[in-house]
């Protein structure tokens, strides 16, 4: 069985997320997603508009997402390749380079992102439309 695994907050899930998740299990029979926590976003200066529950939830209800991990941390990704015995490291191709140190580990593979869609621009349109609201 060929382990694939892939990282992002995914908040706003949108079809480039869902042809990212696709891509990246056509890969291999087994994908793992590593999802950002609350704490870890923060750490990043990210604030998700959906709880880690919620995404972990949404993802979980992918047909093409086998597990879903919380990612706290930038450096747990070698650990997380040799626990979970993932063979392909997958992220989006704005990230090309970032990760080549996870090579020695496994392969690693930057898809094409989806033209026109990200969820800055889904904010951003939104923002620009009046149509932003804070959760409460």
């Amino acid at each position: 069985m060929k382990r694939i695994i892939t990282y992002g907050t995914f908040d706003l899930l949108h079809w480039g997320h869902i042809r990212l998740l696709q891509r990246a299990k056509a890969l291999g029979d087994y994908l793992i997603v590593g999802l950002s926590t609350d704490e870890f976003n923060a750490i990043k200066g990210k604030k998700a508009y959906h709880s880690y529950e919620e995404r972990k939830v949404m993802l979980e209800s992918i047909r093409y997402v086998d597990l879903v991990i919380p990612e706290d941390t930038w450096d747990q990704k070698p650990s997380d390749i040799m626990t979970y015995k993932a063979d392909t490291f997958v992220m989006g191709d704005d990230w090309e380079g970032r990760f080549d140190d996870l090579k020695e580990y496994c392969e690693v593979v930057y898809l094409p992102r989806t033209e026109g869609v990200s969820t800055t621009k889904i904010k951003e349109d939104l923002e620009a439309h009046g149509m932003i609201c804070e959760k409460k």
